[in-house]
């Protein structure tokens, strides 16, 4: 297929994408629900937009936790979304197996995010005990950079040996590696892509450093624009290989770019898709997103999930570039849709991250070729 031919058709398909949004704002389908089991983490890296770390984290109890997941499979049909699990780090939980072990039982099909430090042999065959189905380990760069970057002395050696843990145990149906990519680490990535297409992995999930949490107080570490470039042209170029590397799920990123750096087009899922209930029990739609008051829809002690999902949520199904001057003006509002809430400013009702202009621009669309 000719270029301009998989342009228009790459449009006319992303076009398709953005009048079926507007149909889910008024009837979302609930695909993943995200429970946060803490914000408590043994690493306290530089990128994270929760704050995770040694900090207080109000948590549910067990007993709270058995209600919650009865009373939501009664509510849903559990067999039509993932449960995603994460934190803070998940594992820190001394009643996680009980908790997991609990969702099992209920019939739920579950993954989870980890950093992988607390996964060994014992750990990684409980897991596959209780039906784990998906992991994704962290890994952000070399050895040095990856424990620079998550202020963690051996937090690299201990994350590889919980991913061969996993890997030796086997019977899980994808384990993927995360690699948040900075400023400083990025010119690790051949190197990274070496390591990783030798290890028997399902996937690379590559994705670049936010302006959110603690990232914010971060700015050297954010990407230039020639560093955005060189990331996308990597990814694009490795997934012509055998090594399945993807870009995540957030942005759009211009007609060139959708769909050759990742499997589906941009589609922020905030919810339509996505619901995530936080440690304290808060209902929000996702878990990237700034903690403001306006964004918690209700609370899963007093509230049932199925009533808050499809009464409440408001917030999130609405075309987000009608908040900017700049994304109501721009031409590309149709599919970009002001981008992903996770990285939106809402006190300047401005995007933090736009690849106009640094991937395409209006005149010639791709500005690096």
């Amino acid at each position: 297929m000719e270029r301009e031919d998989l342009y228009n058709l790459k449009k006319a398909q992303m076009s398709e994408l953005a009048a079926y949004r507007k149909t889910l704002y008024d009837h979302p389908v609930l695909k993943f629900l995200f429970l946060e089991l803490t914000l408590r983490c043994n690493e306290r890296c530089l990128h994270c937009g929760s704050l995770c770390g040694d900090v207080p984290s109000d948590e549910l109890t067990f007993e709270q936790y058995r209600r919650i997941l009865s009373d939501i499979r009664q509510d849903f049909d559990i067999r039509q979304f993932q449960l995603c699990i994460t934190g803070g780090e998940p594992l820190l939980r001394k009643d996680f197996f009980e908790i997991m072990g609990y969702a099992d039982q209920l019939g739920y099909n579950w993954g989870m995010t980890s950093n992988g430090t607390l996964i060994d042999p014992e750990t990684a065959r409980k897991l596959h005990d209780c039906h784990m189905k998906t992991i994704s380990i962290s890994i952000d760069g070399l050895e040095a950079s990856h424990n620079a970057f998550r202020q963690t002395k051996d937090g690299y050696q201990r994350a590889m040996k919980g991913i061969e843990a996993l890997i030796a145990e086997g019977g899980f149906k994808h384990i993927q590696v995360t690699s948040v990519m900075n400023h400083g680490n990025i010119h690790e990535l051949e190197k990274m892509y070496e390591l990783f297409a030798g290890m028997d992995i399902d996937s690379w999930r590559v994705i670049g450093i936010e302006p959110m949490g603690r990232a914010l107080l971060h700015p050297e570490l954010l990407l230039t624009a020639e560093d955005q470039r060189y990331l996308f042209d990597f990814i694009r170029e490795r997934r012509m290989e055998d090594m399945p590397v993807t870009y995540g799920c957030s942005h759009f990123l211009g007609f060139h770019y959708e769909r050759e750096v990742r499997e589906r087009y941009f589609l922020c899922n905030t919810g339509i898709y996505t619901a995530s209930i936080c440690c304290n029990g808060d209902i929000i739609g996702c878990l990237d997103i700034e903690r403001r008051p306006e964004f918690v829809q209700g609370n899963i002690l007093h509230d049932r999930l199925k009533d808050v999902w499809e009464n409440r949520f408001r917030c999130f199904r609405e075309d987000l570039a009608e908040r900017s001057r700049t994304c109501a003006a721009c031409e590309y509002r149709t599919w970009c849709n002001g981008g992903a809430h996770h990285s939106y400013d809402y006190d300047a009702e401005q995007q933090r991250i736009c690849f106009k202009g640094i991937l395409w621009n209006s005149d010639s669309e791709v500005t690096n070729k």
